[in-house]
């Protein structure tokens, strides 16, 4: 599957920095994977840092804009109908589900920072109706730390850019867990600023 994956995004060079938008423009490419590589395209000095991650924040953002049109277009019993064609199963659904009802809107940013909702956080935001411009900048202010992330290491690391997840791992839970504390706190103190005025 990884090797078909490569593969695809491969085809994708030969665009540049547009085939990076249009390969992370389909959810089922794992950014872990595509990131990475662009590293290390950057690393070979086929492309530059700065527009390589500004395209895959780009296409991170395109990405979930996608699930988010079916949330909000065609709703829960459509995505519990369909979903499995796209590897979306029931059980996927109900966790993001909970996240959101839990954090609200907040979670188009600090869902894309914890492993098995980031993906589909979006359908969730999508059948609430949430503000299409507000989603679409919290994911972007999202995907640009963890863009940068990844394609920064595939980059330092060159040829070896296939161990970057092996780096980052031991790291996504307590880095996520800060990041969702420092958002709610910020959320938790524009609400008590508001009361007060």
């Amino acid at each position: 599957m990884t090797q078909w994956i490569t593969e695809f995004i491969l085809f994708f060079k030969s665009m540049s920095y547009a085939g990076i938008v249009i390969a992370l423009s389909f959810e089922f490419v794992p950014a872990e994977l595509v990131l990475p590589l662009a590293g290390y395209w950057v690393y070979l000095g086929d492309m530059k840092l700065v527009l390589t991650i500004l395209a895959g924040t780009l296409g991170g953002t395109l990405g979930p804009l996608t699930l988010y049109a079916l949330g909000r277009f065609g709703g829960r019993p459509f995505i519990e109908k369909y979903g499995k064609y796209l590897w979306i199963r029931p059980h996927h659904l109900d966790a993001s589900d909970r996240f959101f009802e839990k954090y609200g809107s907040g979670v188009a940013f600090s869902g894309r920072f914890i492993p098995g909702v980031r993906t589909l956080i979006s359908i969730p935001c999508g059948i609430a109706r949430m503000n299409v411009f507000k989603f679409s900048l919290y994911t972007f202010l999202a995907m640009l730390p963890i863009t940068s992330l990844y394609v920064y290491l595939g980059f330092k690391l060159g040829a070896q850019w296939e161990h970057v997840d092996e780096i980052v791992k031991p790291y996504i839970i307590p880095s996520a867990t800060i990041i969702i504390l420092g958002f709610g706190f910020y959320v938790l103190f524009k609400r008590l600023r508001s009361r007060q005025i």
